[in-house]
């Protein structure tokens, strides 16, 4: 838990971590890994930011949010606000922007 409290110290608290992957199929094993460890996953597909992507999030123990994705192809133009895609709230499965 303290390297989130030195992330909010230091204005990042909103910050989440991410695992860029090859393919669909590495998204999907990793759901799947995820899913038979007991964690809950929301899977998002589309365009976000500058990128459409595949991808899946999971909570980890401190709180954190992780994203596994793969970029399937760049964006011509920025969707969302700017703000990262990511699951609003612990335990919630909307996403906060895109």
């Amino acid at each position: 838990m303290e390297h989130l409290e030195v992330m909010a110290d230091r204005g990042l608290a909103h910050v989440h971590l991410g695992v860029e992957v090859d393919e669909v199929s590495d998204v999907r094993a990793a759901t799947t890994r995820f899913a038979d460890a007991g964690l809950a996953t929301f899977e998002e597909q589309g365009v976000c930011c500058y990128a459409d992507q595949d991808k899946v999030w999971v909570t980890g123990p401190d709180g954190e949010r992780w994203e596994t994705y793969t970029v399937l192809a760049d964006a011509e133009e920025m969707h969302g606000d700017g703000a990262c895609c990511a699951p609003a709230g612990e335990g919630e499965m909307a996403v906060a922007c895109c």
